[in-house]
């Protein structure tokens, strides 16, 4: 983490870490190459992409933009960090989660609105966030975490308040669809559609007012967590502002969005020219969006601090169905399009053996390496569908 060095020794003339031309050029040499690239794909680049049509050029700009997504994304983190030192958790986390979801929302919603009509384009992004969160990143922080210090320990109050929460707006939301007469198909008429509506909005408020709040110290590190933990892990990095690491943190999010939705049409290109699965696209701008969230709960694990990988990681999955849902339910509901959020095929049965498998990994209070190896499996069936459904 991020935190003032209170032991710094130097000698005249010198500044503490992060001051001086260094440290701003640290702090800024991101932004300073990545935002005007974000500005060039926003006002017209788009356009360029389509007509490139040799190969090693396109494979050029895929790698530029790929690069300039996972660039700002470990930026990301680090003003995340910094921020939740200076206000604690869960609410480093918290904005870390929220900010990176509604700009999601926002994305999938500029789609529905500006795209060809695909009714199934918000389930299956809110299922690939699923899969990848639950299972890739979950399994592989719980992997690397257990290599390295055997068994971790978490908060089982904030772990359970997170599954419960998730597992019942996944299942009323995409799978509920699948059983329902009033209309043909894995869909909900618009009395169903109000109520869920409704009540997913009210049940996510519920559950930040008890995170944030009433029960704040479920979502803190346990005992047996801290007491684990090594002092000299933390980096002696120097801190700014809190305006300083919001604006930034705003900053870098819109950066690695606009950048992750503009290497969606060389990805495409790439995809039928090879004849790729159109899944594999969805797959991969969803795990890009989850970057931020990716790198800083992986980090958080192999720290030995898995209550704040948890945070991250279920935090972004329930913020994901929790603002996702209703948002494309309204904009269906105002422009007259349907809305598709029932999972069918073998995602179905995929759906509920993850949330089986996140109960019984998270029930116990500590996580070893055969639990994450675990969630990697049905992350590999998870990629194993796309190619073969």
């Amino acid at each position: 983490l991020c935190r003032r060095s209170l032991t710094w020794k130097s000698g005249a003339g010198r500044s503490p870490p992060g001051r001086g031309f260094g440290g701003r050029l640290r702090w800024g040499f991101p932004i300073v190459l990545g935002l005007p690239r974000a500005v060039f794909f926003l006002w017209g680049g788009s356009a360029a992409l389509d007509h490139i049509g040799h190969i090693r050029v396109l494979s050029g700009v895929f790698a530029w933009l790929f690069i300039g997504v996972l660039w700002s994304a470990i930026s990301v983190v680090r003003h995340a960090d910094c921020l939740a030192l200076k206000m604690g958790e869960p609410y480093g986390t918290l904005i870390l989660t929220l900010s990176a979801i509604t700009i999601e929302v926002m994305m999938i919603s500029a789609a529905m609105l500006h795209g060809a009509n695909n009714p199934t384009l918000a389930r299956d992004m809110m299922f690939a966030v699923v899969m990848i969160a639950l299972n890739g990143l979950i399994g592989l922080s719980l992997l690397l975490g257990g290599l390295r210090h055997r068994e971790q320990y978490y908060n089982l109050q904030g772990t359970n308040a997170y599954l419960n929460t998730i597992m019942s707006l996944a299942v009323l939301g995409l799978v509920l669809p699948d059983y329902t007469t009033s209309l043909s198909g894995p869909r909900f008429s618009s009395v169903q559609e109000i109520f869920l509506i409704c009540t997913t909005l009210i049940l996510y408020g519920i559950f930040l007012i008890t995170q944030t709040s009433r029960h704040r110290a479920y979502f803190l590190e346990s005992q047996e967590a801290v007491a684990s933990v090594n002092a000299v892990d933390h980096h002696a990095a120097q801190m700014r502002s809190t305006g300083f690491h919001a604006v930034m943190l705003i900053l870098y999010l819109i950066v690695v969005v606009i950048l992750a939705e503009k290497f969606a049409i060389p990805l495409d290109t790439c995809i039928e020219r090879f004849g790729m699965p159109q899944a594999l696209g969805g797959a991969i701008i969803a795990g890009l969006v989850l970057a931020p969230e990716a790198l800083a709960g992986i980090k958080a694990a192999m720290g030995n601090r898995v209550q704040r990988s948890v945070n991250i990681l279920h935090g972004s999955v329930l913020a994901s169905i929790g603002l996702t849902i209703p948002a494309v339910l309204l904009i269906g509901m105002i422009t007259h399009r349907p809305v598709t959020l029932g999972l069918d095929g073998g995602n179905l049965p995929l759906l509920l053996l993850t949330l089986a498998a996140s109960v019984v990994t998270f029930g116990g209070g500590r996580t070893n390496v055969l639990q994450g190896c675990i969630h990697l499996l049905l992350f590999a069936v998870f990629l194993l569908l796309i190619f073969c459904p």
